[in-house]
């Protein structure tokens, strides 16, 4: 039995089917928590604001969310291993003054020590307790049998498989008894049939009713794993990062993924993942390059994307087609989103249209492709519209690109800041609203930049007349 030596907390009790389960017992709380980094630049580059979050015991909770969410690091303020800017993290009911007590953490990327054994590894989650050498030695072996692992103990993480080296990662996690285990990403880094066996696995234990963890807070970008494991999947999103969606999963285990229930509910999150500010900004709103970013998708990506919906009739289920194309949420929704900022797509829950501007793209010979794209680019994507609004007010029409690096920094990290600013070249310069030399760094804006300009002036003019 695993971890038979420790009596069942009488808080949770068995949380099979045909059992009550306890889940009003808040383990471990954020409270309005926001976490900022000093920008490059000067101010400071905000990573999450205001979040509030209640791990309780008998539930299991996914972060989910696009890539550079903040998931992970809402993780870490968690487990207390970095401190919020403002708010408190609290495990029961104590603010957290370091790491977390409860707390043990399984990483995607294994972090084994190299040079020590699979036995090593796992008592370095004990080493800090009061427990005796032999007592460490017996709750390691306990872990390893109960992860499956037994007979491994003498080996080095070099002579394992990456599912067996992450099975030693929740050994050292499980080895401490923890009130809550934290994993960030754990099955991303394994291939599909070892992730699989290793989420069931860690299901039945969870299930058992000596199992000592009361709580799991998962991070994931797979909307499947998600539905598959939670009781609650939290959906983080925006800049800085908030909750944008709290959605109960009310599936009995084990799961169904053919069950319509279960459709439903990727079908919901996908629809809170595709439907919020990525939305072409209206003609007169108030979007800038630091509120309206430019999504993860380069010009050949929408044009692939366009031509995929071409050959489902125009309109596609976006479950679906990132099963069928073996797509993870990450790789798919950056395009969908660069896509409906552009009018190119509509999203309507979970289903994906091509607009008519769509269609007249994807229809257009390569010359009047690119003078459409051009123009959507200079009208909805607000960083290449404000690099040829500059370029145009600049006294020979050229700038240098560090110029806008500068200005973006206010916003992003020096890494965001630099593909933001590679995203809008890459944009521009397909559409030829501008030039790029990278030797020197110069933009300098074409011809077909001030026609562009001189005709969305005249529509939004007759838009506002109109209004």
């Amino acid at each position: 039995m695993i971890f038979a030596q420790r009596p069942t907390p009488p808080e949770r009790g068995h949380r099979g089917a045909a059992h009550e389960r306890t889940t009003d017992a808040a383990l471990l709380r954020a409270a309005d928590v926001s976490l900022a980094f000093p920008a490059a630049e000067g101010g400071a580059f905000e990573v999450l604001g205001d979040v509030t979050l209640t791990l309780r015991s008998g539930e299991i909770v996914a972060l989910l969310g696009k890539s550079g969410s903040g998931k992970s690091t809402l993780l870490r303020l968690l487990a207390g291993l970095i401190e919020p800017t403002s708010g408190t993290v609290s495990y029961r009911g104590a603010p957290l003054s370091g790491p977390n007590p409860g707390a043990a953490m399984v990483f995607q990327s294994f972090a084994l020590m190299p040079w020590l054994t699979v036995r090593e590894n796992v008592e370095l989650g004990l080493r800090s307790s009061a427990l005796t050498r032999a007592a460490r030695r017996a709750r390691a072996s306990e872990a390893i049998d109960a992860i499956g692992l037994d007979g491994f103990e003498s080996a080095y993480p070099r002579e394992l498989s990456g599912g067996m080296r992450q099975r030693v990662g929740f050994a050292r996690a499980f080895v401490q008894h923890p009130d809550v285990l934290l994993m960030d990403e754990p099955f991303s880094a394994l291939d599909v049939l070892t992730a699989e066996n290793l989420r069931g696995e860690l299901m039945t234990m969870w299930e058992a009713p000596q199992f000592p963890t009361r709580s799991i807070c998962l991070v994931t970008h797979n909307i499947d794993e998600a539905v598959l494991l939670a009781d609650r999947v939290v959906v983080l999103g925006g800049a800085p990062a908030r909750v944008v969606a709290d959605v109960q999963v009310r599936l009995p285990r084990p799961r169904d993924r053919r069950s319509p229930t279960f459709a439903a509910t990727v079908d919901q999150l996908y629809a809170v993942l595709t439907g919020r500010d990525q939305a072409a900004p209206a003609p007169g709103a108030s979007a800038g390059p630091l509120t309206h970013p430019l999504p993860a998708a380069s010009v050949g990506g929408l044009a692939g994307l366009i031509e995929i919906l071409v050959a489902h009739g125009g309109q596609t289920d976006l479950p679906d087609l990132a099963d069928e194309l073996a797509f993870d949420v990450d790789d798919l929704l950056p395009i969908v989103d660069a896509a409906r900022m552009l009018g190119l797509l509509d999203v309507e829950g979970a289903q994906a249209f091509i607009t008519d501007t769509g269609w007249a793209w994807q229809l257009a010979d390569i010359q009047d492709s690119k003078r459409l794209f051009a123009r959507l680019a200079a009208a909805h994507a607000p960083l290449v519209g404000t690099i040829v609004r500059a370029l145009e007010h600049s006294a020979d029409g050229a700038l240098r690109d560090e110029f806008f690096r500068d200005l973006l920094r206010r916003g992003f990290s020096g890494e965001d800041a630099q593909s933001q600013l590679d995203r809008a070249i890459d944009w521009g310069r397909y559409g030829e609203l501008f030039d790029y030399d990278a030797g020197t760094g110069e933009l300098v804006l074409s011809e077909l930049a001030a026609e562009i300009s001189a005709f969305l002036s005249e529509e939004n003019g007759a838009a506002g007349e109109a209004g």
